[in-house]
Order: C-alpha cells, then sequence, then structure tokens
C-alpha cells in the first residue's frame, strides 16, 4: 500500500442503529472501490468488518473494526462501528480518531434510538457528519417519509444533496444535486454507475432540492450569499467548496441514499467522501489531556513537521498475534520499527511491523503520515486510551470517559481447570473491552463480572469458550446484606470446661450498644483491678470480630456497634486465650438476642435518561422496587429521574428498563449507603439464609 499524506487521507466512522445497513455500506464500498473481489454479506458471514465468530454466528458487528479504501489518490480509513445499544460503547470510542462520521440510517425505519445517541456523541466530540440512507430497496423504503424522520429529529440543517430515482424494488440510482445528473446502476451489479441526463418526471423535484441546497450552502457565507443574490445560483465548483466548509462547521448535514446488498450509489458515497468530508490534516489541532494544575491544555498540530504523537484508541486480544493496539497517529511520521515513549506509563515500545488492518487482515506499511491510522502487535504495556511519541516531546492525549456498568452477575468456573485459566482469559478480554469489569466481593466471597447488558455479558462468556476454552456459569449476584443493631444489652459470657487435667474458664461482661452508619466496630476496654489479665482481652476482642463476621440473623456480617468490656474472672490455671476467645463470642451471641438486631440493605443511587413519554411509567415502576424519588430533570426532550433503590430491587433493572422503554431507556448507579431492611422482605431474606445454610445454627458451649 502507498503512503498517503495527511491532506489525501479521509478518516470516517460508519454510525446508526444496529441493523441499519453500516457493514453491507461498508463491504459494498470496498468492493466498488477493488479492495475486496466479492460483495460481502452479513447473513453469509463474509464481510470484512465483521469477521469475529461471535459477530458471525450472531450477525451482528459487536467490536468496531477498520477496513482501508484506496479511491482515486485518496485513503479512506473506515471504521465500522456497533450498533446495538449494549456494544455502542465501541462506536463511542472511535469517534476521537475520525474527522467524519456517516450517520447510517436504514431508509423504511428512519431515525431510531441509537442514531439519535450517536448523533449526541458526535455532537461531544463536534464531529462533521453526514447521514446515508442505506436499503432503498427495501420494501416500504420512502424518501420523503425518511426526510421527514430526519428534519424531525436533527432539525432544517438536514438536508438532501442526491434524490433517489425510484424505490423499493425500483431503485436503480441517485440524482446528484450539486452536479445536476443522475447516476443508474445495475442491481448487484460492480458499483460503477452510468451517467445520464435526470428523468423527465424528476426534472421539477430535482431543481427545486436543488435550489433548497444553493440556499442553504450560500446562508453560511457572505461571499456566496452575495453570488446567489447576484445570478439566482452559484458556481458548481463554489457550491463544492460552500459544502465542504458548511460540513465542516457542522452547518449543513448532507443526505445521501444508496442500496449496499444491491451495491447502489456506493462510488457515489466514495466520491461524496474524498470531495466533501474533512481531510485528515483539516483538524487544525489537537487538545491534550487537562493539566493538574489547570492549565490550559497543550495542542499539537496534525502535521507531519510536528513531533510524533499518537493515541491508541482500541486494543484486541487476539490468541495467536497477541495484543493488537489500533493508533491514530496526530502528528509526525511513524516508521517502521521507531521505538516511542508511551507517557502514560513511563516505558519505552518498539513498533516492530506496523500496518493498516483490513478486518483482521494486517496490511504491512512502512510509514505512516499524520492523520493516519494504524496498528500494531505485541505491545508490552499499551493500552487503550495511552499516548505515544518522542521522548523529548511528552504529550497525553484524553481518553473516552464511559458510564460505569449497569449489570453485574455472578460467575462461577464449571471445573478446576477452568478455575486457573479464568483470570488470565478476562483480563485478556478486558484489555480489549473497556466496559467489562471483573473483581471479587469481599462479604460473600463471589466474583463478579459487570457489563452493559445481559448480552454484552453472554458474548464474554461465549468468547471465554471458544477463544481461552474455559467454560464459566452465571449466577445472579448475592446482595451484600449486613446485620446491625437497635437497642443495647448488657450480658455475660462464661465459658467453662473441666475434662480431666486442666481445664478451660474464661468469663467476661460486655455492654453492647449501636454505633451511626459506617461505624463499623468499635471495642472499648473498662476492666480495673485486674478482673480479666491483660494479656487475655485481645483475645476477648478476637472471638466478638470472629462472631460478627459470622453474623446472627442471617449469616451477614454483623456492623455499626460497640461493645464494652467492663468485667470478668479468670482462673489461675485454667484460663487461657481460647477460653477468653470463645467466652467472647458467647458473650456477644446473648449481647445480640437483646440488643434488637436487625437487617441492612445495600441502597444504590440511580440516574436513568428515558424520552419523556416513558416518564409516568419508569417512576410508577421505581415505586414498586420501593425507590425514594430524588429528583427529576428535562433536558432536550429526555426525561432524567434521580431516585435512590435498594439493590434487591435493581438486579434484572437492565433487561427490565429495555422492554418498558423499547430500548431506549438507559441507566447508571453505584453504591450509596446501607439502611434498613422493611419487616416483611427481613423475614424473606433470614428464611432464604436459613434454608440456604440448612438450619445449621452455631451451638456455643
Amino acid at each position: 500500500m502507498k503512503n498517503y499524506e495527511g491532506v489525501n487521507i479521509r478518516n470516517v466512522a460508519l454510525v446508526g442503529h444496529s441493523h441499519s445497513g453500516k457493514t453491507s455500506l461498508a463491504s459494498s464500498m470496498l468492493f466498488t472501490a477493488g479492495a475486496t473481489q466479492r460483495l460481502g454479506r452479513v447473513d453469509e458471514g463474509n464481510t470484512t468488518t465483521d469477521y469475529d465468530e461471535e459477530e458471525i454466528s450472531r450477525a451482528m458487528s459487536i467490536a468496531a473494526a477498520t477496513a482501508v479504501v484506496e479511491w482515486g489518490k485518496t485513503k479512506i480509513n473506515l471504521l465500522d462501528t456497533p450498533g446495538f445499544s449494549m456494544f455502542i460503547h465501541e462506536a463511542e470510542m472511535a469517534l476521537p480518531a475520525v474527522e467524519a462520521a456517516l450517520v447510517v440510517v436504514d431508509a423504511v425505519s428512519g431515525v431510531e434510538v441509537i442514531t439519535e445517541r450517536i448523533w449526541q456523541y458526535c455532537d461531544k466530540f463536534a464531529l462533521p457528519r453526514a447521514i446515508v440512507c442505506t436499503r432503498m430497496d427495501r420494501e416500504r423504503a420512502d424518501f420523503n417519509r425518511v426526510m421527514e424522520s430526519l428534519t424531525s429529529a436533527f432539525g432544517r440543517t438536514v438536508v438532501p444533496v442526491q434524490l433517489p430515482v425510484g424505490s423499493e424494488k425500483s431503485f436503480t440510482g441517485v440524482i446528484d444535486l450539486v452536479k445536476m445528473q443522475a447516476y443508474t446502476y445495475e442491481m448487484g451489479g460492480n458499483g460503477k454507475a452510468t451517467v445520464g441526463p435526470i428523468p423527465g418526471n424528476m426534472a421539477e423535484q430535482a431543481k427545486a432540492a436543488h435550489e433548497r441546497l444553493v440556499e442553504l450552502v450560500a446562508e453560511g457565507d457572505d461571499s456566496l450569499m452575495e453570488e446567489f443574490f447576484d445570478k439566482g445560483t452559484i458556481a458548481e465548483e463554489h457550491i463544492v467548496g460552500g459544502l465542504h466548509n458548511a460540513i465542516r462547521e457542522d452547518k449543513i448535514f448532507p443526505v445521501l441514499f444508496a442500496s449496499g446488498l444491491g451495491n447502489i450509489g456506493t462510488d457515489e458515497v466514495l466520491d461524496f467522501v474524498v470531495d466533501y468530508l474533512p481531510t485528515a490534516a483539516e483538524r487544525d489541532t489537537v487538545k491534550a489531556a487537562p493539566t493538574p494544575n489547570n492549565g490550559e491544555p497543550a495542542t499539537r498540530k496534525v502535521a507531519d513537521s510536528e513531533p510524533l504523537s499518537l493515541f491508541v484508541f482500541k486494543t484486541i486480544s487476539d490468541p495467536f498475534s497477541g495484543r493488537i493496539s489500533f493508533f491514530k497517529v496526530y502528528s509526525g511520521v511513524l516508521k517502521n520499527d521507531a521505538t516511542l515513549q508511551n507517557f502514560n506509563r513511563g516505558s519505552a515500545e518498539k513498533f516492530a511491523h506496523i500496518s493498516t488492518m483490513q478486518g483482521k487482515t494486517a496490511i504491512p506499511v512502512n510509514e505512516l503520515h499524520a492523520g493516519d491510522i494504524g496498528a500494531v502487535a505485541k505491545l508490552k504495556e499499551t493500552l487503550t486510551g495511552d499516548t505515544l511519541g518522542d521522548k523529548g516531546s511528552p504529550i497525553q492525549y484524553p481518553g473516552v470517559t464511559f458510564a460505569e456498568p449497569a449489570i453485574t452477575f455472578a460467575i462461577e468456573p464449571k471445573t478446576r481447570a477452568d478455575e486457573d485459566k479464568l483470570s488470565n482469559g478476562i483480563h485478556k478480554l478486558m484489555e480489549e473491552d473497556a466496559m467489562l469489569r471483573f473483581f471479587r466481593d469481599p462479604q460473600t466471597k463471589e466474583f463478579l463480572i459487570a457489563g452493559t447488558g445481559q448480552q454484552h455479558i453472554e458474548v464474554i462468556v461465549s468468547k471465554l469458550k471458544n477463544r481461552y476454552h474455559t467454560e464459566v456459569v452465571l449466577k445472579a449476584p448475592k446482595v451484600p446484606y449486613r446485620e446491625t443493631i437497635r437497642g443495647r444489652a448488657d450480658v455475660q459470657g462464661r465459658h467453662k470446661k473441666q475434662s480431666g487435667g486442666h481445664g478451660q474458664f474464661g468469663d467476661c461482661k460486655i455492654k453492647m450498644e449501636p454505633l451511626a452508619r459506617g461505624g463499623n466496630f468499635e471495642f472499648a476496654n473498662e476492666i480495673f483491678g485486674g478482673a480479666i489479665p491483660k494479656n487475655y482481652i485481645p483475645a476477648v476482642e478476637k472471638g466478638i470480630v470472629e462472631a460478627a463476621q459470622r453474623g446472627f440473623l442471617a449469616g451477614f456480617p454483623v456492623v455499626d456497634f460497640k461493645v464494652i468490656l467492663y468485667d470478668g474472672s479468670y482462673h489461675d490455671v485454667d484460663s487461657n486465650e481460647l477460653s477468653f476467645k470463645t467466652a467472647g463470642r458467647i458473650a456477644f451471641r446473648k449481647a445480640m438476642e437483646q440488643a434488637k438486631p436487625t437487617l441492612l440493605e445495600p441502597v444504590m443511587t440511580v440516574e436513568i435518561t428515558i424520552p419523556d413519554e416513558f416518564a409516568g411509567t419508569i417512576m410508577g415502576d421505581l415505586n414498586s422496587r420501593r425507590g425514594r424519588i430524588q429528583g427529576m430533570d428535562n433536558k432536550g426532550g429526555k426525561t432524567i429521574v434521580k431516585a435512590e433503590v435498594p439493590m434487591a430491587e435493581m438486579l434484572t433493572y437492565g433487561t427490565d428498563l429495555t422492554s418498558m422503554t423499547q430500548g431506549r431507556g438507559t441507566f447508571s448507579m453505584e453504591m450509596h449507603h446501607y439502611d434498613f431492611v422493611p419487616a416483611l422482605q427481613q423475614e424473606k431474606i433470614i428464611a432464604a439464609a436459613k434454608a440456604e445454610r440448612g438450619e445449621e445454627v452455631e451451638v456455643e458451649e
């Protein structure tokens, strides 16, 4: 592959709702440009960008993938991203690496929920975008309806730069509203158009659409507005320049039409990317991450003349090639075998065998210029979000910050052999998936795995089995309940055992009282006059602590209580540490009987974002989950509900929210505090805990 400079590079992300035709469009672009020898199809599992066995078996994109198209004298780096809500973080992660997005919209379905969310992501990164309405050959595909959906969602600056010729099975091509020519195709052909005049029955519609486009282009440029008023139109070459600038400045969002499976309109999409979307060199500067002293962040020009710097935006873990790092060269020229400094980790990395990725196939290159996208295998310490570059010119670019995972499962290996391999496999998957978490609950001792939703976790489990030959079982996680007291107690713990020879004797008197939430445990020694020798007092405390860990009501740790040791007795011969430890345990259990024991449950702070029409449904559902509403806010047609809800009521909330909001709701939650469990729920929890333990009750001596 040739070397390309930034002015001849276009970096474009294909984004949009799932099953809108992104991967099919990418396949047709690759085929039309001669990068592949056949038109790949998702249902046949032979597309370039859906190459993972999970993607092939599920017929959906799960991770962002890169592909390269050489079109004329231009290199187009395509990033095909997932559109399913569970994997949308992969799309967000790819956006900092591109200068523009093609928002792919199904011509039948129009704007869907993920289309709206990805549009917001593009706004966050100030990313120019064009819209491609695909599947124009499908039954019920309709130009007027899809345009109404687009303008309703995104405003009047959404404007067609093409008109479709025909629709449904009669869709044969497009009319270019800048050149005012028709481009017709053979269904399922090579993607090369036959150029001709605009059909007579569409002449008036095309003229009106052309004038609308010219007016919008002229609005954003004084010189073009002057030309428009003088001549009533704008010269074609001026429209091209004006439209290019308007797209760059997010003043116009152009709409194109195509069929990926039919390979209709693809060459026009490629021409549009080259002629109108920003070049890699047109991103003037890139800002570094904010400095600790809150000074103005450093900037770096996207230019070959600047010191070398690059940003790793994605990592995949390949069982054969090891870790593969995908990066964007922001400045300078990266040459093969260069040694760069990782500014995040303070280590040196050698870039041997740099390449550009055609799906899963690496195409070796000798160098990559500022603005280009590449990949390299086997970096030792580098992970997603790291910045590397010339050691003498340090800079760190900001990564993408994601919300915390929304769903958690307990995970158990099936066999001992699986247990040995589990940690290694999970950590390799965590390197490539920014939304995956794996940790152990210190109270329940369970291993937990957290992700964006049930399907996300199911994919991880499948990858563990197929890639790393590790089989696991998923279970709902145990809620980490705790026990505490509401009252006070004053008791004696006495342990006496005689069995010939030295016996055992320990005697202590304690008072127990509650502490505020978060107080955990306090032990106060108020022994006077040597009632208990000093060397035995720690044993009493240890016995109480061990008994508290085993719980009293249902086997959960007892917290937020204070014990005062104030009296006792001992035997010169029979007393020892074990005797006083046992006495402490007996005293603890007696005190718990008197001190009004109760259960505590974790309460989560939850933030839910839903379209306004679902607000009532969500509020009612939260009330049924014992939730306490803390506030509501409205923003851009969305309602944001903040609430505090017991964890026990939120274990399946991700799935429930999806069904209640047709997949349009999102939520995040984190631990907030512990609170008392209502009596009715408390009885059920204690009964379940006793059943699980087989009604085993510890008998104290």
